[in-house]
């Protein structure tokens, strides 16, 4: 697994608080073949990087129904998306909800959907919301703001509880050290900001594992992160959603962060064209991967994978 990017890396060690880069955009440009006339759903908008590109790529009467769970990047959105007009619809819901989110706009079928599964760098660059390592701020974490915060799992979940988390989600070898040092450490005190859960993860971890190129705390806030938000949780019914709202020829992509969600989406897509041989096909037989110059250009790239499912095209379909 690559841990450089999984959305636990802080902005500080990039420059902090940039705009965000969307990843690999000529690939996703390449391989939804945006056009005039088509309906493009974006499922994580975000901060509307990849939304921008295909509304210029499908100019001038393409569309792109965004939705997004995070209120501050609809908000985002939806301004800098603004001179499109009705080209572009933000909406603030969860991609689980797609299917319904379309009806009630009157919409049945679209010619292309992108999942891009990562954090976006505001998101992780502002200490406020509790995603990042690097910054001190509240132990949040939730990206629509509703619901338990990573505090509340930190302080309220039982040790086996814990050390299962976070190995399950962050495939941390020191899950169950980390666990009890937790439990340890908030019979003392509550433990309520990203400086503190950090302390106690060094404290408990070896000190060639303090000193190693990832950052000790990776895993453990990759965990956090995926518990607080449920993130893998709707993926597989939310990609056989999208599926079946593509029209002839429609594509469907995603950019997973590691290899948790990778997997999903491997599993999804070969589901999908092993049941339906006439009707889905796998177009990325590997995951397409960053280049070495935008990971130069970008480091929070480096751990993305791209898969592409189509719809198949019957004959007397244009």
């Amino acid at each position: 697994m690559a841990w450089e990017n999984v959305g636990e890396i802080g902005g500080s060690q990039f420059g902090g608080n940039r705009e965000h880069i969307p990843v690999m955009p000529a690939e996703v440009l390449f391989w939804l073949r945006p056009r005039s006339q088509g309906i493009y759903l974006d499922c994580t908008v975000g901060y509307c990087g990849h939304a921008l590109d295909i509304l210029e790529a499908s100019d001038p009467d393409g569309k792109v129904f965004g939705i997004d769970r995070d209120p501050e990047a609809v908000d985002a959105a939806r301004r800098r998306l603004q001179p499109f007009g009705d080209r572009a619809v933000i909406i603030q819901g969860h991609f689980m909800e797609l299917k319904r989110l379309l009806v009630e706009h009157s919409i049945s079928h679209v010619e292309g959907v992108l999942f891009d599964l990562g954090a976006s760098s505001p998101q992780l660059d502002d200490p406020a919301r509790g995603f990042s390592f690097q910054s001190e701020g509240p132990l949040d974490m939730r990206m629509d703001r509703s619901g338990p915060t990573a505090a509340d799992i930190v302080n309220g979940l039982d040790e086996i509880g814990l050390a299962d988390m976070i190995y399950r989600w962050g495939e941390e070898r020191y899950s169950r050290r980390i666990a009890r040092a937790l439990v340890r450490a908030r019979q003392q005190r509550t433990i309520s900001t990203t400086r503190e859960l950090v302390s106690v993860i060094e404290s408990a971890v070896p000190g060639h594992y303090r000193r190693g190129r990832i950052h000790c705390a990776t895993r453990t806030f990759q965990a956090l992160r995926i518990a607080v938000n449920k993130e893998l949780d709707h993926l597989e019914a939310s990609f056989r959603d999208a599926a079946d709202v593509l029209a002839p020829g429609g594509r469907l992509c995603v950019i997973s962060f590691h290899s948790l969600e990778d997997r999903i989406v491997k599993q999804s897509f070969k589901a999908f064209s092993t049941r339906n041989p006439g009707e889905f096909e796998v177009l990325t037989k590997r995951p397409q991967v960053p280049t070495e110059d935008e990971m130069r250009r970008n480091p929070r790239s480096r751990s993305a994978k791209l898969r592409v499912l189509q719809r198949i095209v019957h004959e007397g379909h244009a």
